[in-house]
């Protein structure tokens, strides 16, 4: 079994930041499960591109309001609250504009090692560890 609690991760190495978003890092690919998950709180007033290649992406809007952009279908832009899920199935190029504060649990397959960042495409790479 595994525990964790969010005051134990803040201000660790499993926590990272870019400035307009910050990730919590709860289950990594050392865990074993097949999948990573993250709390993610995005800066109200941003506007995030993001293209996961190398992953698959669930993300379950918490708190907060925003839209988010799919950047290859047109500019079609849906609509993120409480209760909101988004699944980025075939890798999908997305700007994520987010309102106020949003605060999302983000699971990745295959799983994050937890050292990623983005890099200059809006990609995290695919680490092994």
């Amino acid at each position: 079994m595994i525990v964790k609690s969010l005051e134990n991760i803040i201000g660790t190495e499993d926590e990272t930041s870019d400035g307009n978003w910050t990730s919590r890092r709860f289950i990594l690919n050392k865990d074993g499960v097949g999948f990573s998950m993250n709390d993610t709180v995005i800066a109200a007033g941003t506007e995030n591109y993001f293209w996961y290649k190398n992953h698959i992406e669930a993300v379950y809007v918490i708190e907060g309001e925003g839209q988010i952009e799919e950047v290859e279908n047109g500019g079609k832009m849906h609509d993120l609250k409480p209760g909101t899920l988004y699944l980025l199935n075939d890798h999908d190029k997305h700007k994520v504009h987010a309102k106020t504060q949003l605060r999302m649990v983000c699971v990745f397959n295959p799983p994050l090692v937890g050292t990623e960042t983005h890099n200059e495409e809006g990609v995290y790479p695919l680490l092994t560890e």
